[in-house]
């Protein structure tokens, strides 16, 4: 073999050898997180998100309270679009 096919086989070990360490790795990342709850890590999620700056959007139905929102609702309607869509 050239030298430099020796080069090239010497890297492919060495790059097996990290991904087989990183899979070992984690694998035991995973045994350690598993009996975290489901509300926790969405709980950290949040924390981080607002840490770096998202602002959450409140996601909730909006109902109108007006005497005309049969006739609004059935306009809609009749306009084939979207009932509950936002208009951004």
């Amino acid at each position: 073999m050239s030298d430099q096919d020796a080069e090239l086989l010497e890297m492919v070990k060495a790059l097996t050898d990290k991904v087989t360490a990183m899979e070992v790795e984690i694998k035991q990342l995973r045994l350690l997180n598993a009996d975290v709850p489901e509300e926790t890590m969405v709980a950290i999620a949040a924390a981080v998100a607002a840490y770096l700056g998202h602002r959450a959007k409140r996601r909730v139905a909006h109902f109108t309270t007006s005497a005309i929102w049969q006739s609004g609702t059935r306009r809609r309607q009749h306009a084939h679009e979207p009932l509950h869509l936002r208009k951004a």
